[in-house]
């Protein structure tokens, strides 16, 4: 009895969340699902219960397995550009620069920017414009003696180059994981490193990275499930463009566009298939880890 009446005040507390929680996420997530299992096609008809038939007929469109390729080489430039541009920015600031704090903010300071303003910026800088009608980045180019390029119209590279503005705005939270992370490791163990005849790379190699497996992970998930989700940032670029199409872009397209909810529903479900594939296996590892001694 004494137990009950410990956590249920606390269980009263946090109910209005559970029950939000349940109604607006799990709850939506259901109707969802419930949805693309039907032939509800347009917006006056009922819908009759089809199964997974959905899901099987959107892989015979090619407009759909074009929006996958464009979502892969969008979420692997990006994950890896902010990766990559986050750890060596980390890795100044943790050598100990004059105004770290100056830098820090000035890194930092485009996660602030919803990805709306920061594909309005990068839609200018990135203007396919060449010679006389170049603005952005290829006038600059230009003015440098550079090549010029059609930056996200391309079709070989555009969706590589849409990953810039996400890599300029994401690197500054990378950075400061790994900052944190780089400072959390004990200077003993470099010292005994270094003691042990180890370069000053040998330290970061042997020592260092393998500590930093944790933070790697943790912002490996989370630029992944942004990756995959990405829309504000594709449409304040570029648009509703084909060639710039990824999965939450042709949802929009499918509800909004072609009114056919059964379809947008389908590739929402995908979408949250995808993010559950990288969300779900951390989590588990994360309480493993927890509920080790």
């Amino acid at each position: 009895m004494r137990r009950v009446r410990t956590w249920l005040p606390g269980l009263f507390l946090v109910a209005p969340s559970i029950v939000a929680i349940g109604v607006f996420v799990y709850g939506m997530l259901g109707w969802n699902v419930r949805l693309a299992m039907t032939d509800k096609h347009d917006e006056v008809s009922e819908g009759d219960f089809v199964g997974l038939t959905n899901f099987v007929d959107l892989w015979d469109e090619a407009r759909w397995h074009l929006s996958v390729n464009h979502a892969i080489v969008f979420t692997v430039v990006f994950v890896a550009g902010a990766l990559l541009l986050g750890w060596f920015l980390a890795f100044l600031m943790e050598k100990g620069v004059r105004g770290e704090g100056t830098f820090r903010a000035v890194y930092l300071f485009p996660m602030a920017v919803s990805f709306v303003a920061t594909g309005i910026v990068w839609r200018w800088l990135m203007n396919s414009g060449q010679d006389e009608r170049a603005v952005g980045l290829n006038r600059l180019f230009g003015w440098l003696g550079l090549p010029q390029w059609d930056w996200f119209r391309d079709q070989e590279w555009g969706m590589a180059a849409m990953a810039l503005p996400a890599i300029w705005q994401m690197s500054g939270y990378v950075m400061a994981l790994f900052l944190a992370g780089f400072r959390a490791v004990p200077e003993e163990l470099r010292e005994a490193a270094r003691v042990d005849g180890c370069t000053e790379w040998g330290v970061y190699r042997h020592v260092v990275l393998p500590l930093l497996r944790p933070v790697t992970l943790s912002a490996l998930i989370i630029l992944g499930h942004i990756s995959l989700k990405v829309f504000d940032l594709i449409v304040a670029v570029a648009g509703k463009q084909i060639i710039t199409d990824v999965p939450a872009v042709f949802m929009w397209v499918a509800v909004f566009d072609s009114h056919d909810p059964a379809k947008g529903a389908t590739i929402a479900s995908y979408i949250v298939l995808s993010v559950a594939v990288f969300v779900i296996p951390y989590l588990i590892w994360t309480v493993r880890r927890e509920r080790r001694p």
